[in-house]
């Protein structure tokens, strides 16, 4: 599914997606307050263009932290938007904060 961006309605449904993905994870895990929510957006635009470039070789999940706390919690996740990448459902990078489109390039980069 090239180009897709998952966004799961609740911890289980995360946990399908990791189960399911043969390859790297980019977890964009986002917040719905006020301070979040501007640049959540920005990264969204960002993150369909990084998941258009690496197509089928990198699955990437929009996570509502208030709608999946159990994930947010298991990886330690305390502000938004902070991105993850995990492999074989384990987390080997993270990034809290914006980044520029080039930043979110070179953080997929050496895992995917």
């Amino acid at each position: 599914m090239a180009g897709r961006i998952h966004q799961p309605m609740e911890g289980a449904e995360f946990d399908f997606i990791l189960a399911k993905s043969t390859g790297p994870v980019l977890a964009f895990f986002c917040g719905a307050w006020p301070k979040a929510v501007e640049v959540c957006r920005q990264m969204d635009c960002l993150v369909r263009e990084l998941v258009e470039e690496y197509g089928d070789r990198l699955t990437a999940v929009k996570v509502d932290m208030t709608r999946c706390p159990e994930p947010t919690r298991r990886f330690h996740v305390t502000s938004a938007p902070t991105f993850l990448l995990i492999k074989q459902k384990e987390r080997v990078a993270v990034w809290q904060g914006p980044l520029a489109l080039e930043g979110l390039r070179e953080f997929v980069a050496p895992h995917a």
